[in-house]
């Protein structure tokens, strides 16, 4: 197991009064899924993908990340392991325009530790697995959309994560680079990686092997008796 919720709920402060924006939420991930979470603006997926991203902690429920309490870690170690458990995929890339592909890449390996040497090894690796061996050198004011997101891919996954989280990676890009983006998700996940992906694009989360829907704070395993492409054809 990756990860597990048990009956999380999230409330944000309005003056003195609690808004609640997650209810209740339950649900795990194993090592190898590849889950797709779908909802509208509004109903609550960012805040759900902070909390397993830990980047926020919830109000109330358990979450268990690889065998840690999350309520229970400190700043530091919540920083280990967004560092070396959670690869992060996001719409807008979040590149470092003056480093070179290959040098954003390296990045979570020098806050990890590992010498030179090492970085340039593994961030070589990581990037010809998303087929930009020929643009390590380039910096990203020199690459197309989905060029930049295959680098974010690339830095996302050459820790070798428990989990690439992944926000609405395809919403900046058009449609055929969003199409390679999601080849390069199944050959990641058809390699064991474990993914989690927030989206609001039914023919993106298609690509996925679970899809769960929020709404309205919410979460739901299927939609409400619809079925996916996937299992469609296997019937």
């Amino acid at each position: 197991m990756v990860f597990e919720l048990n009956n999380i709920f999230k409330d944000y402060m309005q003056g003195r009064e609690p808004v609640p924006v997650l209810k209740d939420i339950s649900m795990c991930v194993d090592d190898g899924e590849y889950v797709a979470i779908m909802g509208p603006s509004g109903s609550g997926k960012s805040t759900l993908m902070n909390i397993i991203g830990c980047l926020d902690k919830q109000t109330k429920g358990r979450f268990i990340f690889d065998g840690s309490d999350i309520m229970r870690c400190n700043d530091s170690q919540l920083s280990d392991i967004r560092n070396r458990k959670i690869g992060f995929v996001f719409q807008n890339f979040n590149l470092l325009p003056r480093q070179s592909a290959l040098e954003n890449v390296e990045l979570p390996l020098l806050y990890a530790g590992f010498s030179r040497r090492k970085r340039r090894e593994l961030a070589k690796d990581a990037l010809k697995k998303v087929g930009l061996e020929d643009r390590m050198n380039f910096n990203p004011t020199q690459l197309s959309g989905g060029q930049k997101q295959r680098v974010a891919i690339a830095r996302a996954i050459v820790n070798k994560p428990k989990l690439l989280l992944a926000d609405e990676p395809t919403g900046a890009l058009d449609t055929r680079s969003g199409e390679d983006v999601m080849r390069i998700f199944s050959d990641l996940n058809n390699d064991g990686v474990t993914i989690v992906m927030i989206t609001h694009e039914p023919e993106i989360a298609e690509h996925a092997k679970r899809i769960m829907y929020i709404r309205d704070g919410e979460l739901h395993d299927g939609a409400f008796g619809s079925r996916t492409k996937k299992e469609e054809e296997t019937t």
